[in-house]
């Protein structure tokens, strides 16, 4: 089959899952969708999407209870029905898990969140430091600038508190220090400027632009090779950004100064 053929497939999946988030959906419906058997359809959308196809439907169950949160008032309870779960516990704790606050906090924050995680940094020149990533975001001239979130994650799927990460101005150089030893993946999520009222995992194609480096394996006092990353536009195949942003609205960032 031809990569096409392949990735039409995959995305009659995702659009199976988008209609029954609240439902249960098996491996075997899954392929029957896309008519591959199941070893085969469960080999290929990893290699379409980064991912399997039970984390996929995860991130996007959690996504749109992220969106209920924001845009509805059903309660936390109703809201884990919705979106599949059984049990309201099992919920909060996976959606903490992955987007880095509870489903309480992020309605009360509006959708983001006071602190990313103990590799959160601030973009300027840094001296030399052993086990660092350094790279570049470039953006095409077709999409418009703004901040740029780069997190390094264990799996392509930006969920949970990166291991490190930086916060940038805009496109351009950055550097993780003192990375783990680990195989990571490097994502950059980033709106144009204006945008900063969104919280992350909204917007299309047309708003949203994003971009990966990786698998890079780091071993410890390594300097690893510089991580050069082009942005690009959303795309339905692309796992949901779970994890909650800061935010970096002028009023909210002088709340956090003050």
């Amino acid at each position: 089959m031809t990569t096409t053929a392949i990735e039409a497939a995959v995305l009659r999946v995702i659009d199976e899952m988008h209609a029954n988030l609240g439902q249960e959906l098996t491996i075997d419906d899954m392929a029957r969708t896309a008519m591959f058997s199941k070893f085969h359809f469960t080999r290929v959308f990893r290699d379409v999407t980064g991912t399997s196809p039970g984390r996929f439907l995860s991130a996007l169950r959690l996504q749109e209870a992220k969106r209920l949160l924001l845009q509805t008032d059903f309660s936390v309870a109703d809201i884990s029905s919705q979106v599949g779960y059984s049990s309201v516990g099992t919920f909060s704790s996976r959606f903490k898990s992955c987007v880095g606050v509870s489903p309480s906090m992020f309605r009360e924050l509006d959708g983001f969140t006071t602190e990313i995680g103990p590799g959160e940094q601030s973009e300027g020149a840094a001296e030399h430091s052993r086990g660092a990533l350094r790279g570049r975001v470039h953006l095409p001239q077709d999409r418009a600038p703004g901040h740029c979130f780069v997190g390094l994650f264990p799996t392509p799927v930006p969920q949970g508190r990166p291991v490190r990460c930086a916060v940038l101005d805009g496109p351009g150089s950055f550097e993780l220090r003192d990375v783990p030893a680990g195989t990571w993946h490097v994502l950059v999520h980033s709106v144009p400027y204006g945008y900063e009222h969104m919280p992350s995992g909204t917007g299309d194609r047309d708003v949203v632009s994003v971009g990966s480096y990786g698998p890079v394996t780091a071993h410890e006092d390594t300097l690893l090779m510089p991580a050069e990353i082009v942005l690009r536009p959303l795309d339905a195949l692309d796992p949901p950004m779970l994890m909650a942003l800061l935010d970096l609205r002028a009023d909210a960032m002088d709340r956090i100064a003050g």
